[in-house]
C-alpha cells in the first residue's frame, strides 16, 4: 500500500471516532441534555443523515477540484464541527453540529476512497479500502472506548474536544503526505453528467440495498449496546469502554481478514459475513441477560460485521467503476442509510417497551434481509457476466456460461 493510503486511514480514525463515540456517551449525554436514551441515540442518526446527503452532493460539487485540496478543506470543516459540538448549549445545536460534521466527513470518505483506489493496482482495490476502513476499526478499538472513558470522568464534551484535536493531526498528515494530483483533462476530465449514468444500472442500486441493510443490522444494535450491557446484562457502566474496545478489536480483525480474501472471493466474503452476523445477533437476543455471553458476542459481532465491509466497498467500485468518485460517495451513502435506519428502528423498539433483546432480534432480521439481497445480486452478476462472455465469443450462444462464474 502507498503511504498516502495509510494517511487516509489515519484521518478516517478521527472521523470514525466522532461518528460512533455517541454510543459510549448515551447515558451521560442524555442526563446532561435532559433527553431520553432514544433521543440521544438519534445523534447517531443525525450524523448518518449528514453522511447520506453529503457524500453524493459534495462528491459532485468537488468533482473537478484538486482532490488533495478538497480533502484538506473537508477535514478543516469537520474539525470546526467538533468544536461546535463541544460548546453546544442545547440538544438542537448539538444535533446541527453533528449534521455539519457529517457533511464534511461524507465528502472526505467519498473523495478519499477515490484517491485510495486510484493509487493501487486494480487487483488491490479491496485491500486499499480495507486500509481506510481499518482506520474506522481502530476508532472502534481505541477512539470510541476512549471517548466513553472521557465522558465518564471528564464530561461528554471532552470527547468532542479530543476528536477536534485528532482531526488536526489528520489534517497535518494529509497536507504533508497525500500527493498532489493534476486534474484530468480532455476526454478523461470528470463530468458529473457522465458519472450520474451509473444510477441507470440496477446492480448499483442493489449493491446500495445490500450495503444499507448490512449497516442497519449492525448499528441498530451497536447504537444501544451500552444500555443493553448495563440494563439487560447487568454490567456496571465502567465495563462499557472495555466492551466497546472488544467490539473494535473484532472489527479490526474482521476488516483485515475480509480485505485479504474479498478481492478473490467477493460474494463468498459477503455471504459468510452476513450469515455469521445473523447468527450472532440472534444468539445475542437469546443470551443478552448473561454478562459473559453479551461481552463475548459483542467481540464476535465486530468480526462478522466488518468482515464484509471491504467486499461491499469493492462491489460498488466493480459495478460503478466508470464513476469512481460517485462510486465512493454511493458506498458512503449506503452505509449511512443503514446507520440512520438502524438506530431509528432500534429506538422505536425501545420506545415501544420491547426491551434491548428485541433490538437484537430486529438487527438479526435486517442481516437476514441483506443476505437475501446478496443472493439476488450474485445471481444477477452471473447472468450479466455470462451474457458478456457469450457476446464476446466467436461461437456466440455456444460459449460456455460457466466461464463467467464469479469467484466466491
Amino acid at each position: 500500500m502507498p503511504l498516502a493510503v495509510y494517511v487516509l486511514g489515519l484521518s478516517v480514525f478521527a472521523l470514525g471516532t466522532s461518528e460512533f463515540m455517541i454510543s459510549g456517551l448515551l447515558q451521560p449525554l442524555a442526563r446532561d441534555m435532559d433527553v431520553s436514551i432514544p433521543q440521544a441515540g438519534l445523534l447517531v442518526s443525525a450524523f448518518a443523515i449528514g453522511m447520506v446527503v453529503g457524500a453524493p452532493v459534495l462528491a459532485g460539487a468537488t468533482l473537478r477540484l484538486p482532490r488533495r485540496t478538497t480533502l484538506i478543506a473537508l477535514l478543516a470543516v469537520f474539525g470546526l464541527g467538533q468544536v461546535a459540538g463541544a460548546v453546544a448549549p442545547s440538544y438542537g445545536v448539538l444535533f446541527a453540529s453533528r449534521v455539519v460534521s457529517a457533511l464534511a466527513c461524507a465528502g472526505f470518505w467519498a473523495v478519499g476512497a477515490a484517491v485510495a483506489v486510484s493509487l493501487v493496482p486494480p487487483g488491490a482495490k479491496a485491500r486499499a479500502m480495507a486500509t481506510m476502513i481499518g482506520g474506522l476499526s481502530i476508532a472502534n478499538v481505541v477512539g470510541v472506548p476512549a471517548g466513553a472513558l472521557l465522558g465518564q470522568h471528564a464530561g461528554w464534551r471532552s470527547a468532542f474536544w479530543a476528536v477536534a484535536a485528532l482531526s488536526a493531526v489528520g489534517l497535518a498528515g494529509v497536507v504533508a503526505l497525500v500527493p498532489r494530483t493534476a486534474p484530468p483533462t480532455g476526454a478523461d476530465r470528470p463530468l458529473l453528467r457522465r458519472e450520474l449514468r451509473i444510477y441507470r444500472d440496477g446492480q448499483v442500486w442493489l449493491a446500495l440495498v445490500v450495503t444499507a441493510l448490512s449497516a442497519a443490522a449492525t448499528f441498530c444494535l451497536f447504537s444501544y449496546l451500552s444500555p443493553l450491557l448495563t440494563e439487560t446484562a447487568g454490567l456496571a457502566e465502567d465495563w462499557v469502554p472495555t466492551v466497546l474496545a472488544l467490539f473494535g478489536v473484532g472489527a479490526l480483525i474482521g476488516t483485515s481478514v475480509g480485505g485479504r480474501v474479498a478481492d478473490a472471493h467477493l460474494f463468498g466474503t459477503v455471504y459468510a459475513g452476513l450469515a455469521a452476523t445473523t447468527a450472532v445477533l440472534a444468539l445475542l437476543a437469546v443470551t443478552a441477560h448473561l454478562p459473559a455471553a453479551a461481552v463475548g458476542l459483542a467481540l464476535t459481532l465486530g468480526v462478522t460485521a466488518f468482515f464484509t465491509a471491504p467486499a461491499l466497498n469493492a462491489r460498488m467500485f466493480d459495478v460503478a467503476g466508470a464513476a469512481p468518485t460517485l462510486a465512493g460517495a454511493t458506498t458512503t451513502s449506503a452505509f449511512n442509510i443503514g446507520n440512520t435506519l438502524g438506530p431509528w428502528v432500534g429506538g422505536l423498539v425501545i420506545s415501544a417497551g420491547r426491551g434491548y433483546p428485541a433490538v437484537a432480534w430486529v438487527s438479526a432480521l435486517l442481516a437476514a434481509a441483506a443476505l437475501g439481497a446478496t443472493a439476488v445480486a450474485a445471481r444477477w452478476h452471473r447472468r450479466t457476466a455470462a451474457s458478456r462472455v457469450v457476446a464476446a465469443s466467436p461461437a456466440g450462444a455456444d460459449a460456455p456460461a460457466e466461464a463467467a462464474e464469479p469467484t466466491g
